[in-house]
Order: C-alpha cells, then structure tokens, then sequence
C-alpha cells in the first residue's frame, strides 16, 4: 500500500483483481415449521477484507435476499437494503454501521461516505432504505428508472456501460431491465463478481418484458467477454434439486445450491430467454426456471405446493414428537 486519502496512509490498491476471496458452500437457511429457528437477522460473510455478503434471515423474509457491501477508498456501496423495514426484527443500520466501522478501524479514513443503491426497486430490495436515510455523508438512490439514471450519470439507458468509482475501485454499471424497469447489473473487478439482481440467480426468473430481457442477458454476457467473471451473484437462491425450486414461500430450504453461478450458466440462461421469449409461460432448466409472463396457473400450483409442503413437515414434525414421548 501507498499513497495517502483523506489524511490516510492506508491506500488500497483495487489494481490486481480479481480477487480470491471464499463463498460459504451453505448458507443459513431457516428451521422447518414448527421447530423454533435461531438464525441470526442477518447473515454475514466476509469474502475478503473489501467485500461483504449479507442475507437476510429466512426467520423473518422467505425471500432471504442477499446484499453486497463493497469497499472503496474514498465510499462503500451497499447494494440492496432488503424485505424487512423494521429495525429491531431486522438491524440493518447497526450491522452496516458496524461493519463500515471495523473497515475504518484497518484503514483509517477523516471522511468516508456510503451510497445506497439498488438492483432493482421491487419492495424485498429496498424496505431497508429508510434505516439508512438520516445517515450521515450517505447517499440513498431513489428506486425509479429517473433517480438511477441521474445517479450513475446514465445518457443512453440502458445499453450503456457507466462506472461508479468508490476511489481505486471502479464498478462498471449497465441497466438490465426485463425483470424490472429499474435493474442494473454491476461488474466489479476487484472481486469479480457480476452483480445481477434478480435477473440470473438459482431460482424463479420472473420476466415482465422478454425482448428487454433477453437483450439485457446478451448485455450480461457481453461484460462477461471483457471483463473476468469468478461469479454471476443474483439475490435469492430457489432452487433445490436440478430442475426443481422450493415452493413460494419456503421458510427452510436445507437442500440449496450454491448462491455463485458460472458464465458457462449465465450463457444457458441467455440461450433459454431466446428460446422462451415469444412462449408465455414457466421454461424449466436445471439451475434456474423462466417465468415469461404472469404465469397465473403456474403461482397458483405454486402456492398449492407450499400449502402441502407444509401440511407434511408439520405432520412430520408431530409424529416426530409423539414417537419420542415416554410411554
């Protein structure tokens, strides 16, 4: 390290990306129905000392969204707020405020600043806005297509790349909507990654306009061409066994892939959107499922599944508990 920032001597060099940072293999992933669940609000991992995911408790949310922190010289990014408003069921403004904390701790800064921004604007990606808004030398993006062009400095939305410098460490940012009218994808070089919402994720890819989409995912795979990728890292996982997601609503989901996909998948999920882009209805494939449309029937099938998946574990749950009374 070299340099100075902020009256620091602690510059850190974003230069030599990617990094080589850890993924947990299992996340925390909520108790089956009426067994008392411990997890933690939020679960923290630490994928190197610039970089944080979070998930939040499925305890509290079955959508269980994952947040990115990402740290820069000069600001962090926190990417996503979550589904849970309420501070004291979920303590994001602690948490954050701890974290960003024990960064400045290692690399003491006089001034450092935050921005809030979003994957997308749907409500189990932003409830936690309002815990971050009175922080101080902190920017909250604003959810709307507007907010997040004059934020990122966008002039031809969305098939422009734009970048957002934290201080050494410059995201590339481009707009993907096709799942919301809002979503952007963010590639940071540092660790990696290619942030991307809910657009490519191990589960349900619930797509409002297919043309939009299906040229969003070729954006997707065009930063995948220029940039190395170690991860396409989404916000939920859904899926359990290849080619089967858990039902809507799922609270415990022990059986979950890895929440990191490849590029090799985020080409088939490219190649299913094409296929899936003019035939309305639920496109299985092994690591993911393509909702084109309302699927009506299909949330409704969902839903059915979650009642007798419930049905059974509390079955379960009760004959469990009588075989182990004494007689």
């Amino acid at each position: 390290m070299a340099g100075g920032v902020n009256g620091s001597s602690t510059y850190v060099d974003f230069s030599g990306g990617p990094g080589f940072g850890e993924l947990p293999v299992t996340w925390i992933h909520g108790a089956p129905a009426g067994i008392r669940c411990d997890d933690p609000p939020i679960q923290v991992h630490v994928y190197d000392e610039h970089t944080i995911l979070l998930r939040q408790s499925k305890a509290l949310t079955y959508e269980a969204p994952f947040l990115y922190l990402l740290f820069g010289n000069e600001r962090a990014l926190l990417l996503d707020t979550g589904a849970v408003a309420d501070p004291k069921r979920m303590p994001l403004r602690t948490t954050i405020d701890l974290l960003i904390g024990n960064w400045l701790r290692r690399h003491p800064r006089t001034d450092y600043g935050l921005v809030v921004a979003h994957t997308h604007g749907h409500g189990d990606h932003v409830s936690g806005d309002a815990q971050l808004t009175d922080r101080p030398n902190t920017t909250v993006v604003a959810r709307e297509v507007a907010a997040v062009k004059e934020f990122f400095g966008f002039s031809d939305w969305p098939r422009e790349t734009v970048r957002l410098d934290l201080g050494g460490r410059v995201l590339e940012v481009t707009g993907i909507p096709g799942h919301h009218e809002a979503s952007v994808a963010i590639l940071d070089p540092w660790s990696g990654f290619l942030l991307t919402g809910d657009a490519v994720y191990p589960g349900r890819l619930y797509v409002n306009d297919p043309p939009a989409f299906r040229d969003s995912l070729d954006a997707l795979v065009s930063m995948t061409e220029t940039h190395p990728v170690s991860a396409v890292m989404g916000c939920h996982i859904e899926m359990t066994t290849p080619g089967l997601d858990y039902p809507l609503g799922t609270t415990y989901q022990p059986d979950e892939p890895p929440l990191a996909m490849s590029v090799a998948q985020l080409h088939d999920v490219r190649a299913a959107a094409i296929v899936a882009q003019d035939r309305p209805g639920v496109h299985r494939s092994d690591d993911f499922a393509i909702y084109n449309g309302p699927c009506t029937l299909a949330m409704v099938r969902q839903l059915l599944r979650r009642t007798a998946q419930t049905l059974r574990t509390r079955l379960s749950t009760a004959w469990t508990a009588r075989e182990r009374r004494p007689n």
